[in-house]
C-alpha cells in the first residue's frame, strides 16, 4: 500500500523570490513564520474552500427551491380571482 503521508516541499533555489502572504495589510516572509503561524495559514486557506464549495452548494439549492416552488404553483388548482402567473 502507498505511503499517503504528504511531502515537505523541496527547498527553492537561493535565487528564487521569497514568498510572500499579506495578513492584515501586512507582508509576511512565508519561510520566516512559524511552523504554528503556517499550520493556521493551511487552516484557513482549507476553510475558505470549504466555505467557497458550500456556498455553491447554498445557490444549487436556491435554484432547486425556486424550481420546485414553481412547479408548486403550477400544480395548484386555478383561482378565478387571481390570474396565473
Amino acid at each position: 500500500m502507498a505511503d499517503k503521508k504528504a511531502k515537505k516541499p523541496e527547498a527553492a533555489p537561493a535565487d528564487a523570490p521569497k514568498q510572500k502572504v499579506n495578513i492584515d495589510g501586512n507582508d509576511y516572509d512565508l519561510d520566516t513564520l512559524s511552523d504554528g503561524a503556517k499550520n493556521q495559514l493551511v487552516n484557513l486557506q482549507l476553510v475558505d474552500q470549504k466555505i467557497a464549495a458550500l456556498q455553491q452548494d447554498i445557490a444549487i439549492m436556491q435554484t432547486a427551491r425556486n424550481a420546485y416552488a414553481n412547479a408548486l404553483v403550477g400544480d395548484l388548482p386555478f383561482k378565478s380571482d387571481k390570474l396565473p402567473t
